[in-house]
């Protein structure tokens, strides 16, 4: 699988033979999380999310992805303490999955479950959830399976929205001003927003059906986020007058 999983280091297919004897015991701990400033959200999130995130659109405007912004200090997490707890109050589901994530699908329809080996909590010593019960599935690996299914199936109900904003040439480049502690004056840039211009200028049809997929809500939701960026700049002052 490629590197393209931000913090999964070495993804391996699940299976007894190899990991008939591993636990997982993460103890609250999103270290792992610590160097990354973004990560995907499903559109069933985004009522949540916008509470405390600011909500973007990454990757290309053809091909959008929606986010959320976790730092703006370089690679850093604003919402990962020193001792590795999460500081927000809602935890996104792309974090909340790992160490497990599911594969691509194949030409035959098939996806894998797949669990980081590079995972700190990954062991073989007995502490934390036993990933197998013999040479079967463990109730806790049944779980975490559905959950990754769930996951997988609202990640593809949001690519749709994404698609439709797209289709609708709905999204502008968008950047975030802020000053650090020490006074200096920064831009976040190389995401995008909805024109809330071109959003009114829609016609009747596309807007009913947006209010019918309950992606318009999702819209309204992401442009009201963009009030969390004056509250997350503050968090990363705070953090680096600590540091």
């Amino acid at each position: 699988m490629a590197k393209q999983l931000l913090f999964y280091d070495t993804p391996a297919a699940v299976n007894a033979a190899r990991h008939g004897k591993m636990s997982v015991d993460l103890k609250g701990d999103y270290g792992f999380a610590r160097e990354v400033n973004s990560v995907p959200i499903a559109a069933a999130e985004f009522a949540l999310c916008a509470a405390e995130y600011p909500i973007v659109f990454a990757g290309e405007a053809s091909a959008p992805v929606p986010s959320v912004i976790l730092g703006l200090d370089g690679s850093k997490n604003a919402f990962v303490g020193a001792d590795g707890k999460w500081l927000g109050t809602y935890l996104p589901a792309y974090i909340r999955r790992y160490p497990f994530v599911l594969s691509h699908q194949d030409d035959a329809g098939t996806q894998t479950l797949h669990v980081d080996e590079g995972c700190a909590g990954l062991n073989s010593k007995g502490k934390g959830e036993a990933l197998f019960d013999g040479d079967k599935p463990s109730e806790y690996l049944q779980n975490v399976l559905k959950f990754q299914q769930d996951y997988h199936t609202q990640h593809q109900r949001t690519q749709a929205y994404a698609k439709r904003l797209a289709e609708l040439e709905l999204l502008k480049p968008m950047q975030a001003n802020y000053t650090t502690p020490e006074g200096e004056k920064r831009t976040l840039q190389g995401f995008f927003t909805v024109d809330r211009e071109k959003l009114k200028a829609l016609d009747e049809a596309a807007v009913m059906e947006m209010f019918r997929t309950d992606e318009l809500e999702c819209t309204y939701l992401h442009l009201q986020s963009a009030r969390n960026f004056a509250t997350l700049a503050e968090r990363v002052g705070k953090a680096a007058a600590k540091a």
